[in-house]
């Protein structure tokens, strides 16, 4: 029988954490299952809000943050065997996200995690909502469950096929907590989850895709913060994995026509049913994100008080 210990980082989180408390205390499953917070300095009652649930807390510094760091502080303070990682802004959408990501692991031996679909919030802008339709759709295009031994030599020729058997989401996904224990969260500031499924494939696991392990989860960024996300995960996927999302300033602006006439293209043809006012804002964040990837591909040759700026934890 299968036990499985939900675990959300949490930080000043009560705009979303009340509703995913309520969606997991509303799971359907065979087995039993709990809830640990791993929480890093909420002051905004947070903590009570999960200790009158009667729900576990584990409380850090907040300078003890980090994303690899502190989800395997929160795991090691667990006994379950399998380990479901969520987000206080990830709200699971159906009673069976938890049985379903769960059995995904389960179904085989070498399945090390699984993740799961995510859709936006209510009231998301609409290219936020056909950006996330698409892209976990992609994956149903493919085996639901992948390795190394999938298709090895796509594997060393294919960067776009690596790409996508690297891609992990831990705002959505479940653990096994035995390959854990040999390959733990690599430690590093940012894209934990997607490092660890390459070394999880690189090791010889698999990692399975669930569809219908859906959670709410979606963001609003501002030109600013789009600015540094794109400047994080540029230089993560650089660092990490040797992609090069634009090397040049060519590229930025290659990307930048190719990204907006999509934006226009569906937008004029109905597939993204948005104002003339949501039409701008999304050509105005375009910009910044591919500026964003261009400085964080970059990110060596930038001066040390620009890559402070960019980076919203301070890591340079």
């Amino acid at each position: 029988m299968s036990h499985c210990t939900v675990i959300i980082p949490t930080k000043n989180g009560m705009h979303t954490l009340p509703q995913v408390l309520d969606a997991i205390a509303k799971q359907r499953a065979p087995w039993a299952f709990d809830i640990l917070l791993v929480d890093s300095g909420s002051t905004d009652g947070s903590v009570k809000e999960a200790a009158k649930r009667g729900i576990r807390v584990l409380s850090i510094p907040p300078q003890e943050f980090g994303h690899g760091k502190t989800r395997n502080h929160a795991i090691k303070a667990t006994q379950s065997p399998y380990i479901a990682m969520i987000t206080q802004d990830a709200i699971p959408a159906n009673e069976m996200w938890l049985c379903n990501l769960v059995s995904a692991v389960e179904q085989r031996e070498d399945v090390a995690g699984a993740f799961g679909c995510h859709i936006a919030h209510e009231g998301a802008d609409p290219f936020t909502r056909r950006d996330l339709d698409r892209h976990f759709e992609g994956f149903r295009s493919v085996p639901a469950v992948v390795s190394h031994a999938t298709d090895p030599e796509r594997y060393q020729q294919d960067e776009p096929w690596r790409q996508a058997l690297h891609f992990f989401s831990d705002n959505n996904a479940c653990l096994r907590r035995s390959v854990w224990e040999r390959i733990p969260y690599p430690e590093v500031s940012f894209g934990e989850d997607q490092l660890w499924a390459k070394l999880i494939i690189d090791g010889g696991y698999a990692k399975a895709y669930v569809h219908d392990a859906v959670v709410r989860h979606s963001h609003q960024f501002g030109p600013w913060k789009r600015l540094q996300r794109s400047f994080q995960e540029s230089k993560s996927f650089r660092q990490n994995f040797g992609y090069e999302l634009s090397p040049a300033l060519g590229d930025v602006w290659r990307n930048l026509e190719c990204q907006s006439r999509q934006d226009l293209w569906d937008w004029r043809k109905g597939a993204v049913q948005a104002s003339t006012g949501e039409v701008v804002r999304r050509l105005v964040s375009n910009a910044f994100h591919q500026s964003g990837q261009y400085l964080g591909t970059n990110a060596d040759r930038l001066p040390v008080w620009m890559k402070r700026a960019l980076s919203p934890e301070g890591d340079h």
